[in-house]
């Protein structure tokens, strides 16, 4: 028996920013940049090739095939801010020695991302699809009272099969993606009255995803290198200073995991992402001087636990629920998948 159901894994929204005056701003810009973004490893994309496998010798679409899919994804980001007031002692007016803390407030902050996006696939070969994926976000942040609403950063994906699939065999898949800046980006927004939507730069990223069945149960691996363009000629204040470049770090990311298909119709996986992200680099201009700060780099995982159900004979709800294991990486994560019927408007 071969497993004929298929699984899903979010596709958080990300968008990398990591250089802001204030420390708190600092962390909600590394938990984005840090968080999975649309080329890092995708474990719905992997089952969903060995799964389709059993059916035709590549696990892809085949040549003139297409495929429309909705996803929705929810993260929470959830911290607390301290904030001091501290009177210092002065002595003939002069503030000398220690100061003393007259007041001291701890208030909860959340930051609550909402992605409704389309994918579309398209069979240019047996062995070669083309995708594209359209996000659309809601941001609200309750610390800052702020939100947002806008397109995200459009994405193109080419996933390549070089061998056709053999049951009982190891199955590999090639991919490579382009990302566009086309959401509000965190370094042409005014920090103190917008949210980002976007990653704010060009990226590509390539990497292979590899899968095994091993009946009742799929094992499944992928690994992605991206690479982010830099920025310049910027405008944006922060603090005292201009931003007028950015240097962000490449990002390496892996995913594995397995998959159990308890019948036809409902299928379990468990699998962890983690994600690496290099040090970024911010050319900063205060008055007449120029001056340059660095973001360390920053690694963060996120376990994910996926259930998936066949709704129809040709239909199949995937929902998962996730939680970080490092700090810069979502407390929370819930996302859904459903496939949206197209067979009316493909050629005969």
């Amino acid at each position: 028996m071969l497993i004929r159901s298929t699984l899903v894994m979010v596709s958080l929204v990300l968008m990398a920013g990591l250089a802001s005056a204030e420390s708190a701003r600092d962390l909600s810009k590394a938990r984005e940049a840090l968080s999975k973004q649309d080329n890092d490893a995708d474990t719905e994309r992997a089952l969903e090739e060995v799964f389709e496998a059993a059916e035709k010798n590549y696990s892809l679409l085949k040549q003139g095939g297409m495929s429309l899919n909705y996803n929705f994804d929810y993260s929470y980001f959830g911290d607390q801010r301290i904030e001091l007031v501290i009177e210092p002692n002065l002595v003939d007016g002069r503030p000398q020695g220690s100061g003393v803390v007259k007041n001291a407030n701890v208030s909860p902050v959340a930051s609550h991302t909402f992605t409704n996006s389309i994918t579309f696939d398209y069979g240019l070969l047996n062995n070669l699809t083309l995708s594209g994926r359209l996000p659309l976000i809601a941001k609200f942040d309750t610390g800052e009272d702020l939100t947002a609403y806008s397109i995200g950063d459009l994405t193109g994906t080419t996933r390549w099969q070089p061998f056709e699939y053999v049951p009982g065999k190891m199955s590999s898949t090639f991919f490579g993606s382009a990302r566009l800046k086309t959401g509000d980006s965190p370094y042409e927004i005014d920090l103190n009255k917008n949210l980002s939507t976007g990653s704010g730069t060009y990226g590509l990223s390539g990497g292979v995803s590899v899968s095994k069945v091993l009946d009742p149960v799929v094992l499944f691996g992928s690994g992605t290198f991206g690479y982010n363009f830099p920025l310049t000629d910027l405008n944006q204040v922060r603090g005292s200073a201009i931003l007028r470049e950015v240097h962000p770090g490449s990002n390496l990311s892996f995913s594995m995991g397995f998959a159990y298909s308890l019948s036809y119709d409902v299928s379990l996986s468990a699998s962890f992402q983690g994600s690496f992200n290099d040090k970024t680099r911010f050319v900063l201009q205060d008055g007449a001087n120029t001056r340059t700060s660095t973001a360390g780099s920053q690694m963060t995982g996120i376990m994910n636990f996926a259930l998936g159900v066949r709704v129809s004979p040709k239909t199949i709800a995937n929902i998962n629920v996730g939680y970080g294991v490092t700090e810069l990486a979502p407390d929370f994560i819930l996302g859904l998948s459903l496939p949206i019927d197209i067979e009316g408007v493909k050629p005969n």
